[in-house]
């Protein structure tokens, strides 16, 4: 088999892990010993074992001698963990291959310049572009400590999310809907408006993902942005499974405040901006606590707000052969740009078809700082 066929088994490895390594990225790592594979493996949940320990194990003593692929270059400083290279090391390997440099500057290089030292021939560069969307994410919050914002939504093809009545159940079909739950299992956070939560009560659970059909163990956080506290207290969205932020005005009514912590929500307040939460200001906080990809689902005003703010990285839009008619329900509000030349222009993009659904996606042309 030629060195792409393992590089592209650890690619997908690290695909599985996708939704359960946060903060971490997610890693796959495939062990070759004349040319079979004896050992696989992905980077379990925070703080476990990550991709190239789990492959080792499995390897046994066939790894001496054996060629290593992986998908990010192998950590060498001890966090919660100790490092891999020196395992892999120990390990007797004697070629490691690696898709991409790990962006962490407590790795970025470090890990092959140790391998190196101990005479483990590295190649570097074969399955990059897999490798980088897989992390896209963890490589954002590594190297700015922001999170990577997905903008997600569905609309018909006039461009509406809604009826004139506020129904939107459902404008995609049940296909389309399934996709988006495992959209929501590989982010940390799912952010919505206050008005999406008083007009379609969500759960905001990803639903599909646990591996029986039901919810799935890891849930994301449900960050609801309403500046007022608009929100009923007795919304789908406090319900468990899962935490719950809600990002409000400061300074914020201490009796609704309370109400909402009794939920068992945490309230976070935040410098406003024209009325509304800091979208900018909110984003820092997530990065700080770790949260690395938020996946925006809308509506309109609080897509708008991260498109006039250009803290949109990628955009994934549903779009179903239907036309609703009638005047608002946009799918993206906000102050919007005052001539196309202004307009947000996405590259990479990608269709794809649930049915006669049809799922446009790409990533956001940035010429302006965060926030400007």
């Amino acid at each position: 088999m030629p060195a792409e066929h393992y590089m592209e088994c650890a690619l997908s490895l690290a695909r599985l892990a996708m939704g359960y390594t946060s903060p971490n990225p997610a890693v796959g790592a495939t062990v070759v010993k004349d040319g079979v594979a004896v050992g696989m493996g992905y980077t379990q949940p925070a703080g476990s074992e990550h991709a190239e320990v789990m492959a080792l194990r499995q390897a046994g003593d066939k790894a001496r001698g054996a060629v290593m692929y992986v998908t990010l270059e192998p950590c060498c400083h001890y966090g919660r963990t100790p490092p891999c290279t020196e395992v892999i090391i120990g390990a007797g390997i004697s070629e490691v291959y690696i898709a991409l440099l790990d962006p962490n500057p407590a790795v970025s290089g470090d890990g092959i310049g140790k391998l190196n030292n101990a005479g483990i021939k590295t190649y570097i560069g074969m399955g990059k572009q897999e490798a980088c969307e897989i992390n896209e994410a963890y490589i954002k919050h590594i190297t700015t400590g922001l999170p990577f914002v997905v903008a997600k939504f569905a609309m018909s093809l006039d461009g509406k999310i809604a009826t004139k009545t506020g129904d939107s159940k459902w404008i995609t079909r049940e296909e389309a809907r399934k996709y988006a739950h495992a959209l929501r299992h590989t982010a940390d956070a799912i952010m919505v408006g206050a008005n999406t939560i008083i007009a379609d009560n969500p759960h905001l659970t990803a639903r599909g993902c646990g591996g029986r059909g039901g919810t799935g163990k890891m849930q994301p956080l449900r960050l609801v942005v309403d500046g007022r506290g608009r929100v009923p207290s007795d919304a789908h969205v406090f319900e468990p499974p899962g935490g719950v932020l809600l990002a409000v005005v400061a300074p914020f009514d201490s009796a609704r405040k309370e109400k909402f912590i009794q939920t068992g929500a945490e309230v976070l307040e935040l410098p406003g901006r024209d009325g509304a939460v800091d979208i900018v200001e909110l984003l820092k906080l997530l990065g700080k606590r770790g949260i690395v990809t938020v996946l925006a689902e809308g509506g309109g005003q609080l897509l708008g707000s991260l498109f006039d703010r250009k803290v949109v990285d990628k955009v994934l839009v549903f779009i179903s052969p239907v036309i609703i008619g009638g005047g608002g329900a946009r799918s993206v509000a906000g102050n919007g740009v005052n001539s196309m030349a202004e307009a947000l222009r996405l590259s990479r993009v990608a269709v794809k078809a649930f049915g006669d659904d049809v799922l446009v996606s790409g990533y956001v042309e940035k010429e302006l700082p965060l926030g400007a």
